[in-house]
């Protein structure tokens, strides 16, 4: 299998990621190594875990024995709620690092904002600490509202770098995507093939996959893409690994971007006001 090279975009922090990445959610720890070696051997240079993942072993496994120098990949967690505040911060990134054996981490995200616990201000500071002593490239969020962007930036004058929200034809995220645009925020997708099967089987999305010579999925990738958004599709299979980034040689037309449009709001998001994770 070719191995193919995706296209950077460029951070507000000044560094560069690619536009898809490998996601990793229930991924076990004793199976995401191999999976990031394939994925590496395919062209894919952003992984993404997270603490409450459990994998963030396998994952540093897999980026240090995948065959490309360490700043070839882009390497991404997120705290997880159990670590909001300042100081259980700084040191949950230290023991990410640990965990994982690596020097820095090109991404940090908060994992969820979970604003009735009320530490992500606190937490978004820690991390602008982390990233001034270099111990992270960029920062970032997952799951947060406007509203909760809007705070971040009104209580420390720092805007994130991504904000990743679920995200697919079924959920849209218009306000969200928006909101990002207006301030610079690249969104990541996460679920970007919401539940696989189901939304792949779409009539829309079955019929231009059969008029591009593509598989569903590959047609769902492509409208992330074209919406500028970043992908984070989760496979452990190698040839789905190969056509989930077999995704640049081709766009959609505004016409069927139209035809997509039907899908929105067929599906319930979660949400980050509510969701508690620990």
């Amino acid at each position: 299998m070719n191995e193919t090279t995706a296209p950077l975009v460029r951070l507000n922090s000044g560094t560069a990621m690619p536009k898809i990445g490998l996601g990793t959610y229930q991924i076990a720890d004793a199976e995401v190594a191999d999976v990031i070696r394939q994925a590496a051997r395919l062209g894919y240079r952003l992984i993404d875990t997270a603490a409450s993942y459990g994998n963030e072993r396998g994952v540093g496994l897999g980026v240090r024995s995948a065959g490309a120098p360490r700043e070839d990949f882009f390497v991404v967690s997120k705290v997880r709620g159990a670590d909001h505040g300042y100081g259980p911060t700084m040191r949950a990134l230290e023991a990410s690092l640990d965990r994982m054996r690596l020097d820095y981490l090109d991404l940090l995200l908060i994992h969820w904002p979970l604003p009735g616990q009320g530490f992500y201000v606190d937490t978004w500071r820690a991390m602008a600490r982390l990233r001034a002593d270099g111990r992270v490239k960029s920062i970032g969020v997952s799951n947060f509202t406007p509203a909760h962007l809007d705070r971040l930036e009104a209580e420390t004058g720092i805007v994130p770098a991504v904000n990743q929200i679920q995200l697919n034809p079924r959920i849209t995220q218009d306000q969200g995507r928006t909101y990002a645009a207006e301030k610079g925020i690249v969104v990541q997708s996460w679920g970007p093939l919401s539940h696989g099967a189901s939304l792949l089987a779409e009539p829309v999305i079955r019929n231009l996959a059969e008029r591009h010579g593509k598989t569903p999925g590959q047609i769902v990738l492509r409208w992330h893409l074209d919406l500028d958004l970043v992908p984070l599709p989760k496979t452990v299979h190698t040839q789905r690994l190969a056509t989930n980034i077999d995704v640049f040689d081709f766009r959609l037309s505004s016409a069927e971007h139209a035809q997509i449009a039907q899908l929105a709001g067929t599906q319930i998001p979660m949400d980050p006001d509510i969701h508690h994770e620990y």
